[in-house]
């Protein structure tokens, strides 16, 4: 059948919005790429006076702040890996496809909440009431997982009738009663214990016998901050290679005599790697570059400690409460350029590795897969 003549003359203008598109997407992505050594370079450019003005302790000066930015990212990444990417394995392998539908877009949907909101939130709320309360904090975070492993060790000991009542499917809804139990339990039973073996005040004991200071803004309140604000993104990444798993390979791991859990470790984990790894880089990149909850939650005190009751100051949060305030030529305008610089350096060398290991991956699995 002879096409028709419309379709044929069609086809030069059709070419030509293609060229034209592709020109475009080619030549946004080099103007992003551009655009990032641009960057880089002003920054190195900034630097130079600094690196001629012999300074030898420049270095020696960014150390405070580079310990703080590792220690909020790492506060924040012990608090969100186990949530998240429990949260993630659980509504991709195990969830009812009813239930997933309507709690994995709510998760996604905190990612929206700005850092500013949880900043200001956990400064104002959660800091004064861990102060109050550090024993049942301390107590709460130990306490809730080690319950959650608990409810999962009853539920199997449960008869098979009450199992089927309670569908490990829908444990998302039926643990919430006895998770808020569990709080309950611990804030009312903490404040007992305290007063019965740690004399009724935790902080003045850490302080007596271990000289721990307590301040009120420190990592702690840091870690459980920016780790709500870093969840989401973890979860949706790590959620999504997840839920891309072939469910061939589960069903047949499961036919060839694996339980479920089995086929979650062995199987479903590693096929899943690359993007998992990605979404944890991720995290690690968002809450190394995080201002606004370290600058309102840290205390912004540039100390090189490793207590998680005291505070700490980031490079991000020192270039926004400083670089307004100089101008450019001072030596503390080239320091926080310095600060910058470091930051940028750090964030791509981890976005790099991130992206080389993930693809590293890729590609020993696909030839697994292939063999």
């Amino acid at each position: 059948m002879i096409p028709p003549r419309a379709s044929v003359a069609h086809q030069p203008l059709r070419q030509l919005k293609n060229r034209v598109a592709t020109s475009l997407i080619t030549a946004g992505g080099i103007g992003v790429l551009l655009a990032i050594l641009a960057i880089g370079v002003f920054l190195f450019w900034e630097t130079l006076p600094l690196l001629a003005r012999d300074e030898t302790l420049a270095f020696a000066k960014l150390s405070p702040l580079a310990w703080g930015t590792l220690k909020a990212a790492l506060a924040a990444m012990l608090f969100a890996l186990p949530i998240a990417l429990g949260a993630a394995m659980y509504s991709a392998l195990f969830m009812s496809a009813r239930l997933r539908s309507r709690i994995k877009p709510a998760l996604e949907m905190m990612e929206a909440i700005p850092g500013v909101v949880v900043g200001f939130i956990a400064g104002l709320i959660l800091a004064p009431w861990v102060e109050r309360n550090l024993a049942s904090t301390l107590v709460l975070l130990v306490w809730l997982p080690l319950s959650a492993g608990l409810a999962g060790l009853l539920w199997h000991l449960l008869a098979a009738r009450w199992r089927q009542r309670l569908p490990l499917s829908w444990a998302g809804l039926w643990l919430l009663p006895w998770l808020a139990s569990m709080v309950l339990l611990a804030l009312w039973l903490t404040p007992q214990m305290e007063e019965l073996f740690l004399g009724g005040d935790l902080r003045r004991l850490l302080e007596r016998h271990w000289g721990l200071d307590y301040a009120t803004r420190n990592a702690l309140i840091v870690g459980i901050a920016m780790g709500f604000a870093v969840i989401p993104s973890i979860y949706a990444l790590a959620e999504d290679a997840l839920a891309d798993v072939p469910t061939a390979l589960m069903e047949g791991a499961q036919a060839l005599g694996a339980s479920r859990w089995q086929a979650l470790w062995k199987v479903a984990l590693p096929a899943a790697g690359p993007g998992i790894f990605s979404a944890v880089m991720i995290g690690a990149g968002r809450a190394v570059g995080e201002t606004m909850i370290v600058l309102m939650v840290s205390g912004n005190t540039a100390l090189l400690s490793a207590s998680p009751f005291e505070g700490m100051r980031s490079m991000a949060a020192a270039i926004a409460i400083e670089l307004p305030e100089t101008s450019p030529g001072e030596l503390t305008y080239h320091y926080l350029i310095l600060a910058a610089l470091v930051l940028f350096i750090f964030t791509f060398l981890v976005n790099t590795l991130a992206e080389v290991v993930r693809l590293r991956i890729r590609r020993r699995y696909h030839k697994a897969g292939q063999r």
